[in-house]
């Protein structure tokens, strides 16, 4: 995940991996203070099939976004299948799959929202991110990127399941590294979905 994507809020940045898991624990904490929730699992999920997020029409950016969400939607739709749950068209899903991809350095925090939607508070989220990096003592700089993944019922819209993944970011990785490490980090957000087909 490049970190040249995306709206930018002058915040201070994601966690470091030297610190990750002590800011890990923090997000968590926070959850219980907002009525957005970082983790969300409502136990098997009966499906048949997912679609990803519909999207409007969106101005294309002269960045590598295009790459980023075609390399996480290939990771979903492996992980997704390998669980016996095909992917349909876009909104022709049993349950729709929405993500956000956050990203962080010292100084800023980055959110790439094009396949979360508009409900659920992203922006909540983003908020939540920021204030786990905020308390970083850690004075080297460093990137990381979140990678939150939510499965969304396509007839009621209620939450089903939510989870995120923190990650540090490589600069410049080969085709190859990006897709293995985004493939790494969908496997772990969805490695406790149980599907019911």
């Amino acid at each position: 995940m490049q970190p040249t994507l995306g709206t930018t809020m002058k915040r201070n940045a994601l966690p470091s991996s030297r610190v990750s898991c002590f800011l890990l624990t923090i997000l968590v904490g926070v959850a219980g203070c907002s009525s957005t929730p970082t983790k969300v699992d409502t136990g098997p999920i009966a499906a048949r099939s997912f679609s990803f997020v519909k999207r409007g029409t969106t101005p294309q950016f002269a960045d590598d976004r295009a790459q980023i969400h075609a390399a996480v939607q290939q990771a979903i739709t492996r992980n997704l299948a390998a669980k016996g749950l095909p992917n349909a068209m876009a909104g022709q899903g049993d349950v729709t799959v929405a993500y956000l991809i956050i990203i962080g350095n010292n100084a800023t925090t980055t959110a790439i929202n094009d396949y979360f939607g508009y409900g659920e508070g992203a922006s909540e989220l983003v908020d939540k991110a920021h204030a786990a990096g905020t308390g970083s003592t850690n004075p080297n700089y460093f990137e990381a990127g979140t990678l939150v993944i939510d499965i969304i019922d396509s007839r009621s819209f209620r939450l089903l399941k939510r989870n995120y993944v923190v990650r540090p970011i490589l600069r410049d990785p080969s085709p190859e590294n990006r897709q293995a490490r985004i493939q790494e980090a969908v496997d772990s957000a969805l490695k406790d979905l149980r599907i019911r087909t």
